[in-house]
Order: structure tokens, then sequence, then C-alpha cells
């Protein structure tokens, strides 16, 4: 008796050992999931689609084939391993093919090993991902090394963000890693906050001003909620400058769950912060040309932007001569590389703001991670959706109660409460245990309700999770997944969510008053925290603002191609100010996921100054059009760069990409730092732009610049840029452009590929360059066809060395 009861004891201090020792693992396996399956299993026909936006997950093939995916799960399980010595969490099978499993270290080997198991990986919610773009962009191995590591990546490089100020306090910004020492070369003052009496510079923040007089004297400004001071008032400043310069390896952390480290593209480079730009009204340019004049003088390298005029001034009539634009020209004339924020306005031609050659206009591309989750109804129905949360309990179904079923007092009508955003008018008992479903009204629209705010109503009134449901959107409305503390999901699609409000109909009795005598209902709700990483990555974002560019504001179109250069812009994780409420869903948080050219622009910035840290002498243009030169036109699967367009429906669809969507190419950060050839460009060459482009005035290039217009370049196509557009190309036209040697003796052969509509030439076809000597090379366009729209071509240089310049070409034909 004794040795049995000893038995048992050790069966269950062993079984115990393994409970503690066993872990989340994400197991994925063979076989194609529904997303890519194109057919081969017997009795399943094939459910792969063009784009996973259009994937029908609740057709009877996809949902059969799911169901198969989920047994082979089961059963690979069930032969390895004993019931109940392992939890099987969920399976993936639309995206990818696999399931997450709770098991122990002996297991794992097991499951390694098995037959069909292609790859077992230890809490992967934890994996590097975010700012995961250093990832994507390849800077820890590609870039980061060549400057001395992250440590070093940026060292002494000041980078000026005009934006709403900075959060001194966020651990992005922190000095405490490694000290920094004196810049003599900067300038910059530091004001000291008034309540705490402490700087709000550390070092690593190198100056620290605001700007307010024209807010002030307009008054719009509201020292209450706008501070008085360079403390980030609305989180946006903060967002961009950690995503320029902040510091490597900052744990994203959220409602216990860690999102990823995050990291600025140049994380030991210098801020230096000038805010112009407020919580409730914006900024006025008056005080944002007097922060970029003084971050000129004090010093600063590069000049992130993520700001550009509402509207122009009615007196001026060209797009490149206003106080902004013209200030920026001198920045760029005093050496200071500037990036802008292209504009939200896509994916419409013409909607892009900025305009100007001596900037380098930035427009924002979606990564390689996207963010899905779905909800499973009772009729086995899974709609998708998105959702940044924890899955409801695995294996387990919850009762569905919908918000205006469960009002306290049907006088509460009035307060809209279908959106969740008053726990007060719900009755807590009905709710309870149960998965609240809400409705997606235009207050979230507006910014007056959150899904943030939805989340804490079903955390207060002890709901297992929620439902959000889009009845309704108007065109252009962007869902991005907001991070959420209980398990929760939005479904975007309006037919999704008359499948769940016909569902919920269909099962729920009511009384001949309407009122619910009971709730049959269920459902449960997917884990939205593991990302997938795609290969058809980048692509244009839907929002992105497209090309033409436009050289005066009757929409007459100008010489040059804008936007210059595509980076990553959407659902981008970076620091984020508690006091900030430009975004609802993360107020009082200290990180937040945005979308926006204004994300991509300091990605821009912090890579500028990678190539600033390499190259010091280099001038603006220098750097600019190496960025421009070497970035890529194809996506991850080799293929040609799509962007987000509305189909006629208004739906999202994606076609390829033009110049006019994404510039140059995709920036390529490590190719960047060794171009080959430059195409530089100074004030009189931006000036001889001006002083050539029908329609302006040079009375009024005089006034802005106070130089005459004594140097003509004969056609505004001829400045030296890493672009050629001829807007209306009359016959045959030939441009010249000027590269320079920045690397060692090379001989580049010289091609040219363009639409059927123009005729490409370059001449010579190939020449040698000595390092540091500069060659002229001309660009033959003729018309062969007129059709009304613009080809777009390029022109190749290879090198002997391997080095690869490329330049986008875009021309219309007016007559042969």
């Amino acid at each position: 008796m004794g040795a049995l009861e000893f038995t048992f004891g050790t069966i269950l201090l062993s079984s115990l050992l393994i409970v503690v020792k066993a872990e989340v693992y994400i197991v994925t396996v063979e076989g194609e999931p529904v997303i890519s399956y194109k057919g081969g299993v017997n009795g399943f026909e094939a459910t792969a689609v063009e784009s996973d936006e259009k994937i029908d997950t609740t057709s009877e093939l996809v949902t059969s084939y799911a169901e198969h995916l989920e047994r082979k799960h089961d059963m690979l399980l069930g032969m390895l391993f004993d019931r109940g010595t392992y939890q099987k969490l969920y399976s993936y099978r639309h995206l990818i093919n696999g399931f997450a499993v709770h098991i122990s270290p002996e297991q794992v080997e097991i499951l390694r090993r098995a037959p069909g198991v292609k790859s077992v990986e230890r809490d992967w919610k934890v994996k590097r991902l975010t700012t995961h773009t250093p990832q994507f962009l390849g800077l820890p191995t590609g870039v980061w090394p060549t400057g001395g590591g992250h440590d070093k990546a940026g060292e002494d490089i000041v980078i000026g963000f005009v934006d709403s100020g900075i959060y001194p306090h966020h651990p992005s910004f922190s000095s405490h890693t490694e000290p920094y020492g004196p810049l003599p070369k900067y300038r910059g003052k530091c004001e000291v906050d008034s309540d705490s009496k402490r700087s709000f510079c550390n070092g690593k923040i190198i100056g620290a001003q605001h700007f307010a007089k024209a807010a002030i004297a307009a008054g719009a400004f509201n020292p209450s909620v706008d501070f008085a001071s360079p403390l980030d008032g609305d989180g946006h400043g903060s967002h961009t400058a950690a995503i320029a310069a902040g510091n490597n390896g900052i744990p994203v952390r959220m409602h216990g769950h860690e999102f990823g480290k995050a990291s600025g593209m140049a994380p030991r480079a210098r801020v230096a912060v000038y805010k112009a730009l407020y919580r409730l009204f914006g900024g006025f340019v008056a005080d944002v040309v007097a922060a970029i004049d003084q971050a000129v003088y004090d010093g600063v390298d590069i000049l992130s932007l993520s700001v550009g005029p509402n509207s122009p001034p009615t007196s001026i009539r060209s797009t490149f001569l206003n106080p902004f634009d013209a200030t920026l020209l001198s920045a760029v004339k005093a050496g200071v590389f500037v990036a802008q924020a292209a504009g939200n306005g896509g994916p419409f031609p013409k909607t892009l703001v900025s305009y100007s050659p001596w900037i380098t206009s930035v427009v924002a591309a979606i990564d390689d991670r996207r963010y899905k989750n779905h909800l499973m109804l009772g009729n086995g129905k899974i709609l998708p959706g998105i959702g940044l949360s924890p899955s409801t309990q695995p294996n387990r179904t919850f009762t569905l109660v919908a918000a205006n079923d469960v009002l306290l007092d049907s006088s509460v009508m009035k307060y809209s409460p279908s959106d969740c955003q008053r726990p007060e008018v719900l009755n807590k008992n009905l709710v309870q245990g149960n998965i609240l479903l809400c409705g997606y009204s235009f207050n979230f629209v507006t910014g007056t309700a959150s899904i943030k705010k939805v989340s804490e109503t079903a955390k207060s009134l002890g709901a297992i999770g929620f439902v959000l449901a889009v009845e309704n959107v108007s065109p252009g409305t962007k869902f991005d997944p907001v991070p959420v503390g209980v398990p929760g999901v939005l479904i975007t699609d309006v037919s999704k969510s008359m499948d769940l409000i016909d569902y919920y109909n269909v099962s729920t009795t009511r009384d001949w008053t309407g009122r619910v005598k009971s709730f049959k209902a269920i459902g449960s709700i997917g884990d939205g925290l593991m990302p997938i990483l795609h290969k058809s990555a980048p692509q244009v974002a839907l929002f992105s603002a497209r090309g033409p560019n436009i050289k005066d504001f009757s929409f007459q179109e100008a010489d040059l191609l804008k936007p210059d250069i595509l980076a990553p812009g959407s659902l981008i994780w970076a620091a984020w100010s508690p006091n900030g409420t430009d975004e609802p869903n993360y107020v009082g948080e200290g990180f937040a996921m945005m979308s926006g050219t204004s994300m991509a622009a300091p990605h821009i910035a912090g890579i500028a100054a990678l190539v600033k840290q390499k190259h010091p002498h280099w001038s603006p243009a220098s750097i600019k059009s190496a960025l421009m030169t070497t970035s890529t036109k194809l996506d991850r699967a080799g293929r040609p760069l799509q962007a987000q367009q509305y189909s006629e429906t208004e739906a999202m669809k994606l076609v390829t990409a033009t110049p006019f969507d994404y510039g140059s190419g995709h920036v390529n950060p490590r190719a960047a730092l060794d171009p080959g050839l430059v195409f530089d460009a100074g004030y009189n060459d931006y000036l001889g732009f001006l002083c050539t482009t029908p329609g302006i005035d040079i009375h009024e290039i005089k006034n802005y610049t106070n130089s005459p217009c004594n140097y003509s370049m004969g056609h505004p196509s001829n400045l030296n840029s890493p672009s050629i557009t001829v807007a209306h190309l009359v016959r045959t036209q030939t441009v010249t452009r000027t590269v320079t040697n920045v690397a060692q003796q090379e001989t580049y052969v010289i091609t040219t590929r363009m639409d059927p509509s123009v005729a490409l030439e370059a001449s010579p076809p190939a020449m040698t360059i000595r390092p540091g000597a500069s060659r002229k090379f001309t660009v033959t366009l003729t018309v062969r066809s007129v059709t009304g729209t613009y080809g777009f071509g390029e022109v190749l240089m290879k090198g002997s060395r391997g080095h690869k310049v490329r330049i986008p070409v875009a021309a219309m034909g007016y007559r042969r």
C-alpha cells in the first residue's frame, strides 16, 4: 500500500512539474491555409483568392476546408500525446495553417520531430515586431552594423521635429542607457517646465522650444490643454520623434501584452523639438515658419515635418512659392535635409500637399504586418474582423447580448446607447458573463466615441468581451485595429455585420412588446494579438496622397515628379504622450499604433540621418538622390508594387502602382548608404527651376528668394533631380542630367524602358566615371501616340562594380 502511495505521489509530482514548465507554442504544419489553398485535397475545392481582403469565410467551401484543417490539427495532437497532457488553444486555418498549444518542453521536442510539422515557435506573440519597421527595412542587420551598431546609429546627427512637442519622460527618449556628450555644433535652447522646474532636455533631447505667438494672437491657444511649453499636448509629436530617433529595444506594453520592441530608425540620433502644433486647432503657418527658421539656425541636420499648410493663401498662385516652401528652400540652402509628409488625401490624383523640388515628399506604405481577428457564431459562420485583443476562453461559446436589449430604462435611448460608451445605462446583470454587441455609429468617425471606451464599458459590466458591428460605412472610412484588454472584435464588412444581426434576431425570442424573453445567440472571439507577416508588402496605403504634382492652384501639372519616395506609414507602433487626445483610443497610454504619411516622413528623416552619418559632407540633394535612386519598385514576393485604390463599388482593391503613387519606389536603407552615383543640386538649381517654370511671376520669385532670375535651364524638366517628368510633351524633348560618382571608378551602361506611347532614348549608352567626377548624359522623349494619359518608364544605369541607379520617368504626349 505504501509503495502504491509513493508511485501515485511520484506521478502527481511529475505531472505538476509538466504543468509548471508548460508554455504556449505556435505550430505551423504542412498544407495550405484557406487563403492560399488552390485545390488538390480529395473532396475539397480551392479556396484561394487574389487578395485576402476579399475572402468569403462564410462560404461552404471555406468552412468545410477550414474544418478539415482543424480536424487534422486535432488528429496530430491526439496521435502524439495523451488527452489532458496538452491544451490546444486555437486552430489557425484561414491565414496560416497551424495551431497554438500549451505543452511541456518534452512534448515540444516530440512535436518538432513529428512528420508534417513545419515549425514550433515559443511565445511568438512577443517576437520583435515593433516598431516592426526597422526589421522590415533591414536596419539591424544591413545598416546599423556599418555605423557601429544600434548604439551608434545616428550618433551626433540632430533631427529637428516641427510638431506637437514631446513627452520627455518616455523611455524612447531616455538618456540613461549610455550618456550623451556635448554637441557644440548644435546651439538650440532648452525650455524649463514651469511646474517641475526641470529642463525638457536630457542629452538625448538636445533642444526643446515652443512657438505659439500666432496661435495666441488668433485667440486659439488654451494654455490648460495646449501647454505653453514643449510638452506634447496630443501625442503626435512624441510618436513622430520616436519613429525617427527613439531609443532601441523599448518594450511596447499595453493591457498586459508586449507587442514587440520599439526603435527609431536612427536610435542614437539627437532629438530637437520645435513645438508649433497644438491639440485643438493644429497650428498656424507663422508659428511653423518660425519653428523651421529657429531649427535651421540652431543647427539641425535633418528636419522632419509631418505638417503642411491646410490650404494655400488666395494671394499666391504658385505651389512652390509661399512662406512655408520658401523657408524650406532656405533650410536646404543651409544644408538641412527636409522630409515632409505628402498628405493623406489619397487615393485620388493631385492630392499631394508637398510640392517643391527641394523637399523630400514622403508617401505611406503598408508594411508586412497585419492584424486580423474573427467572431465565430453558433451557426458555424466565421465573421472576419479586426481587434488587437486576447480571445475568449478556448473551446467555449458565450451568449451574445445587444446593448439595446439590456437597457436599464428605455428613456436612455437619447444617449445612443448602442455604441456602448455609457456603462451606467446598461443592465450589468444581463451583460455579466456574456459578449456585448455594440453598433459602430458615426460618433466613432467624429471621435466622440472610441473602441477604448467600448472595452472599458464591457469590462466594467463584467462582459466576457464585445463585438462592434459596422452597419453602414462612409467612403474613405479607415478602420485600424485598436489594442484592448478584453476580447473584442470590430466587424468592418457591412455584409458580415448583417449576418451577425440576422443570426442574433433569429436566435432571440421576444414578447409582443419587443422585450427579450431569452438570449440564445452564442459566439466566441478569436485571438487578435498574433500578427500575420505578408509577402504582399509593401503596398501604397489607400489614404496616401497621389500625384501628379501641380505647379499652381488651378491644378496645372508641374514638370516635376511628386511624391519622391515611399516609406512605412500604416499601423506604426511608437511612443505616445499620456496627455494625448489626438487619438481617443490611446488616451492615457504610453504607446499608440498610428497610420498616416505623418508616420512615413520620420522614417525617411531617420534613414537620412544614417546616410548623413556615413557621408557627413553630402548635400541634402545628394542624400535625397541616394534614397530615391536605390529604392525598390518590387514587393517582398518580387512582384511590382501595388497600390490600394477604390473599386467602382467603393470597396478597396489593389492596382499596379505608378510613380504618382510611390515616387521612385519604396526606401531601401542599406542600398542608400552606397548609391554609386548621385544627382546633386543646390540653391541656384532650384532658383533656375522656378525661373524656368511657365506661369511663375519673376517678381514673386524675387519677393520670396531675394534673388533675380538671371539663370534659366531652358525647361523645368532639366532640373538635376533623380526623376524626369514632362507634363506636356510636344513631339520631341531632350533633357539633361549630371551624375557625380561617390564611389570608386566605375563604368555604367545606360538603358531605358518606357510605355509604348512615348519613346525614350539615353545618350551616351555607356560612360566611365572616376571617383568624385561628374558626367552629363541626355534623355530624349518622343511622342509616339497621343493617349491623353501619362506614360511611365525609367532610366537604368548599371555599374561594372554592381551599383544600380534608377530614375523614374513620367510624360504625357500632346502632339506628335
